[in-house]
């Protein structure tokens, strides 16, 4: 599979999609550790790619996102932004309500199949 195939794929899969340096449990970048802590307090499930571990995708994805850094938070197919913007958003409170109701949909979704 294409590589800009297979980032098409997983943002269409993952309503919650968090492209990070490292995991969630163990980010290798403080930007990503932010933005991950920010969408666990959001107490949702959400995925997440390593692209340390697919410099595929880390080469590609900022081209396909026009988006040059990482972290990258996509939600329900849409690019949200980066640390700075999910920190952002997290503290106004606007963070919490886009992930919880994403995560509604995707629930709905998933039982109506």
């Amino acid at each position: 599979m294409e590589t800009l195939d297979k980032i098409k794929q997983q943002i269409a899969e993952n309503a919650i999609l968090l492209f990070m340096k490292g995991s969630p449990k163990f980010p290798s970048c403080g930007f990503s550790a932010q933005a991950s802590q920010a969408l666990i307090a959001c107490g949702e499930q959400f995925a997440y790619v390593d692209i340390l571990q697919n410099p595929d995708i880390r080469a590609e994805l900022p081209k396909y996102a026009n988006w040059p850094t990482f972290p990258q938070l996509w939600v329900e197919g849409e690019l949200v932004g980066g640390c700075d913007i999910v920190l952002e958003m997290f503290q106004r409170g606007e963070l919490q309500p886009l992930i919880k109701d994403a995560a509604a949909r995707h629930k709905t979704d998933t039982a109506a199949e």
